[in-house]
């Protein structure tokens, strides 16, 4: 801080309150909400477009996805949706299969995500359920039915 920000603040006749607002950060939110139709799609953007602090808003109807990025916090842009659309809305829950330790264990895989996509989960009973390591997989391939040259004795 400088000379002049330190004197400005001395000198400052505003209230104090207006100093202790944090700052918002730019942040992208991704929100799943079921639509079916056009109507859908325009109603949940009209919602979110009308936030304050909203600056872009992409829509994915056939992924039920809408993404806003701005300044703006995930549980009211959730609240808003919610409240001006009457439907169901939840932060997005899933993520791409690849970076998902084991996608088809029971609790990660969800029929109802869409394509390439798996359920966001941290929970340590899927850890034991890891990929095997490369030096696992070489090994158990080399007597593979699918692999004829792989081993000469067979």
């Amino acid at each position: 801080m400088g000379a002049l920000d330190h004197i400005s603040d001395m000198f400052d006749c505003s209230s104090g309150a207006s100093k202790l607002k944090k700052r918002k950060q730019l942040q992208t939110v991704e929100v799943k909400v079921k639509m079916d139709c056009e109507g859908c799609e325009r109603k949940v953007r009209k919602a979110v477009d009308g936030m304050k602090g909203v600056n872009q808003v992409d829509i994915e109807r056939k992924a039920n996805k809408v993404t806003v990025v701005g300044y703006v916090e995930p549980s009211k842009v959730v609240a808003r949706i919610a409240h001006r659309t009457g439907k169901k809305a939840e932060l997005w829950p899933y993520v791409p299969y690849d970076v998902v330790d084991h996608p088809y264990a029971q609790g990660v895989y969800d029929k109802k995500a869409p394509s390439g996509y798996v359920r966001n989960v941290d929970d340590p009973q899927y850890s034991h359920l890891a990929r095997a390591s490369s030096t696992e997989v070489r090994y158990t391939t080399a007597f593979s039915d699918e692999n004829p040259t792989a081993c000469a004795i067979m």
